[in-house]
């Protein structure tokens, strides 16, 4: 226990850079391991979002197409998440059915949004908890 502590790992949590990073990684790699076609980058984030407090946001996002484009929306969705669980431990905050499903992981402080908005179209979006600059 001490030696967290003294790593720098304990209690504070991740700054909203070292988040946004860690999201940007959880979503590139949910591409990459969907093995999904013309992956494009929608919002590449990198930037501080103010919260207020001297907290801030940051975002990450992308769209990418299936292999076969009749596939439909909530199919992708329920892929996708069955292969996020092979990236990284996301709980699912809200699944409506047919509709985006919202995910979060506490650790990382992170939340990301499968939405795909279309047959045979992958969109993933994400966003941190409001977080200390620095």
């Amino acid at each position: 226990m001490a030696l967290l502590a003294v790593s720098g790992c304990g209690g504070s949590g991740p700054t909203a850079a070292e988040a946004g990073e860690t999201l940007k990684s959880h979503i590139t790699d949910l591409m990459k391991e969907s093995h999904v076609l013309d992956v494009r980058i929608t919002d590449s984030g990198g930037r501080d979002i103010p919260c207020g407090e001297g907290k801030a946001k940051r975002t990450f996002a992308a769209t990418a197409r299936d292999a076969a484009p009749q596939r439909e929306p909530d199919g992708l969705n329920t892929y996708m998440l069955g292969v996020l669980s092979a990236v990284a431990p996301y709980r699912i905050v809200e699944d409506r059915g047919n509709a985006p499903i919202r995910l979060a992981n506490d650790m990382y402080k992170t939340v990301i949004i499968l939405e795909s908005p279309g047959n045979g179209q992958y969109g993933v979006r994400g966003e941190t908890e409001c977080l200390p600059i620095s």
